[in-house]
């Protein structure tokens, strides 16, 4: 049996001078090695959620906190300033936000000096995520003067190269054109299955987040109205449209089928399911055909 090591109970935040809570009432438990997507409508709270288990809510951030969050079992107030984040990495939406160097590679040095890694240990780490995201050619440059995409692989480079044991990524495929997206969750594949990191991506783009994702959470007007494990929570189509969520192409076209009463079967969630169900349709409607 998995071990929790992230629990939220009966939490809400609400940033001062707001009318309104960012979060009602959440309750939640990750367990440690799950790959969680958070989605939702822009304003739903995903980001204050992601904030939240990184204890930068309420750590940096003023208002109203009712309810706890645990993590690795220590509600995130106990915890020294900084502690925390030692072993919960976020990469935030924004990339320039977490840079503090002036050039690439002491951005992604500046983090392995902080937890005390030995010049051998930064070396081989450094070497390891330059490759990992391919950030060579821009090692010496300012991370203030590369592009956005360029940006946002150096912010998550940092953050993996102090391999977390929980990391947090807001929106971290933003600024990236598709092949480099695509790069990215495989990079995120790659340390859900040899590092058994727990990963939390909040993302808008499904197509990429889907097939890695263990269980997925879905926030709107602050409070979690869907959590379920990825395939069973896809089924909620209705309500996930009326979330205004809008999955990949191929789970619409087989909720269209559905509706329209050619096909009862569960979903697809990738192109590769969704091609072998829509041979299996057409096979068994071509057969009924001929045997009337």
């Amino acid at each position: 049996m998995s071990k929790v090591i992230i629990e939220v109970k009966n939490y809400s935040w609400q940033y001062i001078n707001t009318t309104e809570p960012a979060l009602r009432n959440i309750n939640l438990t990750i367990e440690e090695g799950n790959f969680i997507g958070v989605i939702g409508p822009n304003g739903s709270g995903k980001t204050t959620l992601a904030y939240s288990l990184d204890g930068l809510i309420p750590g940096q951030y003023n208002g109203i906190k009712q309810g706890e969050v645990f993590v690795f079992g220590k509600e995130v107030e106990q915890y020294e300033k900084g502690d925390l984040q030692r072993s919960v990495g976020v990469v935030f939406s924004d990339p320039e936000a977490q840079f503090t160097a002036m050039t690439v590679e002491d951005e992604l040095v500046f983090g392995m000096e902080n937890l005390g890694m030995s010049i051998p240990e930064i070396r081989e780490r450094l070497e390891w995520v330059t490759d990992l995201v391919n950030l060579k050619p821009l090692l010496m440059k300012p991370p203030y003067e590369i592009s956005g995409g360029q940006k946002q692989r150096v912010a998550l480079a940092a953050v993996l190269a102090m391999t977390p044991k929980v990391m947090i990524l807001d929106e971290p495929t933003s600024m990236l054109d598709p092949v480099s997206r695509k790069r990215v969750f495989e990079v995120l594949e790659e340390l859900k299955k040899e590092h058994r990191n727990t990963i939390i991506v909040v993302e808008h783009s499904l197509e990429n987040l889907i097939p890695l994702a263990d269980r997925m959470i879905l926030l709107s007007n602050g409070e979690l109205v869907l959590e379920d494990e990825t395939h069973r929570f896809f089924q909620n189509m209705p309500l996930l449209l009326e979330k205004s969520v809008y999955p990949p192409g191929a789970l619409l076209f087989f909720y269209k089928l559905m509706t329209a009463g050619y096909s009862n079967h569960q979903l697809p969630l990738t192109l590769d399911e969704a091609e072998k169900k829509l041979k299996d349709l057409i096979k068994n409607r071509t057969l009924q055909g001929e045997q009337r």
